[in-house]
């Protein structure tokens, strides 16, 4: 049995949390991290993809990047990033590259349920 890895280009924390929201709210143009733009609001979690994660058997896991660095310390990848894991193997879901090709929550449901 294999799970989707989630990793924003992102730190964990309340102080980070704080900045990204500012961040959206007053660049979001300048935002880093597509994939956090397209699974949340500016304080919330975005309700289709809440629905599509509520109704899913796909094994998801969403990580930080130092929650993820911290986990897997000898990794090293370009975020947000979407990865697969297979026992103790990572491979690389969706890149970062594809992830920012995203406009909607919509497109990254299509993309999960095309290549999973």
């Amino acid at each position: 049995m294999s799970k989707l890895l989630f990793v924003y280009n992102a730190n964990s924390g309340i102080g980070n949390l704080v900045l990204d929201v500012a961040h959206k709210l007053f660049r979001p143009e300048t935002y880093a991290c597509n994939l956090c733009a397209i699974t949340h609001n500016t304080f919330s979690e975005n309700k289709t993809w809440k629905a599509f994660r509520a109704k899913s058997t796909i094994d998801m896991d969403f990580l930080h990047i130092d929650e993820f660095k911290a986990e897997y310390p000898d990794s090293n990848f370009k975020y947000p990033i979407i990865l697969q894991q297979h026992n103790n193997t990572l491979t690389s879901f969706l890149t970062t590259e594809a992830i920012n090709k995203l406009t909607s929550v919509e497109d990254l449901i299509t993309a999960i349920k095309t290549h999973y």
